[in-house]
């Protein structure tokens, strides 16, 4: 979900130990900061007392403590925790209030909650709300408040995949909080702009920004608050592939959340741990997770929630071989998703979508949705996600036979896989050094202090070395650790794909391209007699139509299972599509040729297959022919498919041999 207190958007790691589609998952729901009441005690007091400070004339403006909308906005604010609604009936009440008697300051402070809430919801609400707070900019006595404007414009460019926009938008948040030296604004802004830096993979740079959030809200006492950038931390954790760690903080998190009842924090804290759990292939974890962020999220009628809890759910049913089942989830959570505006939700949604239509059988029909989320991974400039939609693309193409495309689609997720390794390394390098630097200053603060201590600083100088000599050992050890980590991994991708692109992923088997290789191979060696036989299971589309695909991948996972254990080296085996695979047995004559043909139809004919086919039987038809000099493969598959269709007219669950000179059936 998201990292607001309010919303969802996504981050989560995907990086490493990797899920079903194999690829990391990296977006996580990240918790909407909302202005706490300390604030609102802060904007009423200045509201109040500071009419002068603004060159405003006292008569102009109403005092803020006493005017009737403030307790409705800090009802509002209290209220977005537990219902959405109900925060958003008391603003539009609190700004009905501020029609009859106007104020600057708690004006802008209504728009923003309102913003807040349709940011997430409907982003022409969301860009009118900001438009009408702008009147009020000139005589704000707080005008710092102008940097929570700057941070929900750029909510909304987050949620539309707009990275770049929104950056620039947290930026100047950050620099309006600074220029009028307002901490809270200024901690709200660095979370935000902390939390999208992450997104983006520039890890150090974001735990930077979300540690000093963390430090500016506990020295405003905003304990609530300051659970947001520990959140946030979690979730670089979690995206720098530390799964342990970022669990670690989620839990923690979600103890003290579930104590002090921050009901709709629980479900986007439970949410991003449950994504955690998925990037362990915890797969009962994840599931019992995010059941409970789906309950909670209709309790708090908390559709993003729920959009995420069911995109989740239908992730772990893809893991479980159940793609059927994730379809029905992904179909509920794009209806609820139809009416957010939020692009990563939607491109993730599709992303599982196109690995689900894939196990059904139907690769074709997963390119158009895998397509479409790699579009918004790459304006989002969300490497993590965009390498996982490439993999689940290549493995489509795989699947459909088009080699050269599933070749261009995993050179596409190398590529973005390993610069999200590099960046990995350049940003954990570079936190080592953050981290080195910080406390070098902190001594030298220190060391200041104690200027007279002669001896002491000589001390705290040779120990400053000793650990500069540690860390700069640690880091060229970490260095080499990665480096070592990145050629392994490269190294066992190249494995993974050649064995893609040489196996059927539905029976395991050698898939065509490979099992032709072979025969070649064969034929190719100077004296050798090949045998290639064609079994093709009869009335195959009638078991398919009248039962399922399903059942029809059960059917052929079993009969591959017949022939693996029926047919020994040195034959091979391989499927050659569809319903149809081949043998290839060396060093053949007819008689041979002909034992091991219709020990395989006796054998498929005693199969039990009632378990899928009550009162029904399988059978194989079998067709093959022997190499002759000069032979080809695609002579011999031509010749073996001719006797094949010929066992086929002529009653099926037999075998017919066919020469070079023509068919002759096997009595």
């Amino acid at each position: 979900m998201s990292r607001r207190r309010r919303g969802p958007p996504v981050s989560g790691r995907a990086a490493a130990g990797r899920p079903h589609n194999g690829a990391p998952r990296t977006f996580a729901l990240r918790v909407k900061p909302l202005f706490a009441p300390p604030l609102f005690a802060l904007a009423l007091a200045v509201a109040s007392a500071g009419a002068r400070a603004a060159d405003i004339p006292t008569a102009a403006v109403a005092p803020a403590a006493t005017h009737e909308a403030a307790p409705l906005l800090e009802r509002s604010r209290a209220a977005m925790r537990r219902d959405a609604e109900e925060s958003r009936r008391l603003a539009e009440q609190a700004l009905g209030r501020l029609t009859e008697q106007p104020d600057p300051d708690l004006s802008v402070l209504a728009h923003i909650q309102l913003c807040e809430y349709h940011s997430e919801r409907n982003r022409d609400a969301a860009l009118r709300e900001l438009d009408l707070a702008k009147p009020h900019l000139e005589a704000l006595r707080r005008p710092a408040l102008r940097a929570g404007l700057l941070a929900c414009e750029g909510e909304i460019h987050e949620y539309a995949g707009d990275n770049a926009q929104a950056a620039a938008l947290y930026q100047q948040a950050v620099t309006v909080a600074e220029k009028f030296r307002d901490d809270e604004f200024l901690a709200e802004a660095l979370y935000r702009r902390g939390y999208l830096l992450g997104l983006q993979s520039e890890f150090a740079a974001g735990l930077v920004d979300l540690q000093r959030a963390n430090t500016l809200f506990e020295s405003l006492g905003l304990t609530e608050q300051a659970m947001l950038p520990v959140n946030g931390i979690a979730i670089v954790y979690n995206r720098l592939g530390d799964y342990e760690q970022a669990r670690q903080y989620f839990e923690l998190t979600l103890r003290k959340q579930q104590a002090v009842g921050m009901l709709r924090e629980q479900a986007i804290t439970q949410h991003n741990l449950s994504r955690v759990l998925e990037n362990l292939q915890d797969w009962d974890g994840a599931q019992r997770g995010f059941e409970q962020v789906l309950a909670l999220s209709r309790e708090l009628r908390y559709p993003r929630g729920e959009a995420y809890a069911l995109r989740g759910l239908a992730s772990v049913r893809n893991a479980r071989g159940a793609p059927a089942e994730a379809l029905v989830l992904l179909d509920r959570a794009a209806g609820i998703q139809r009416e957010l505006p939020d692009e990563r939700l939607r491109a993730n949604l599709q992303v599982q979508r196109g690995i689900a239509l894939r196990l059904m059988g139907r690769p074709s029909e997963s390119l158009a949705p895998l397509n479409e989320a790699i579009e918004v991974f790459v304006r989002a400039d969300s490497l993590a996600e965009r390498a996982a939609a490439h993999r689940a693309l290549a493995a489509s193409y795989v699947d459909m036979g088009d080699w050269k495309s599933a070749h261009e689609q995993q050179l596409q997720f190398h590529t973005a896989s390993d610069a999200l390794l590099r960046r990995q390394l350049d940003q954990r390098l570079t936190a080592l050094r953050i981290q080195f630097d910080s406390a070098a200053k902190d001594k030298e603060n220190a060391l200041l202090t104690r200027e007279k201590e002669a001896t002491g600083r000589e001390l705290a100088a040779g120990r400053r070395l000793a650990r500069l000599q540690a860390v700069v050992i640690a880091l060229a050890v970490l260095l080499a650790l990665l480096a070592g980590s990145l050629a392994w991994r490269h190294r066992r991708n190249s494995r993974a794909m050649h064995e893609l692109a040489h196996t059927d992923e539905l029976t395991g088997m050698p898939n065509r391209r490979r099992a032709l290789a072979r025969a070649s191979e064969m034929l190719a060696t100077p004296g050798m007699q090949l045998a290639l036989m064609i079994v093709d299971i009869d009335h195959f589309k009638t078991i398919n139509d009248e039962h399922g695909h399903l059942v029809g991948d059960d059917i052929l996972r079993a009969i591959a299972e017949v022939l693996r254990n029926g047919v020994r080296a040195p034959a091979s085996l391989g499927r050659l599509g569809g319903e149809e695979f081949v043998i290839l047995l060396p060093k053949a004559d007819e008689p041979s040729a002909r034992r091991l043909a219709e020990r395989v139809v006796s054998e498929v004919r005693a199969l039990d297959v009632s378990r899928w086919l009550p009162g029904r039987r399988v059978t194989v038809s079998i067709g093959f022919t022997l190499s002759a000099p000069g032979d080809s493969v695609g002579l011999m598959l031509r010749r073996a498919d001719e006797a094949m269709y010929r066992a086929k007219h002529s009653g099926r669950d037999r075998v017919e041999m066919s020469w070079d000179e023509g068919v002759q059936t096997v009595p």
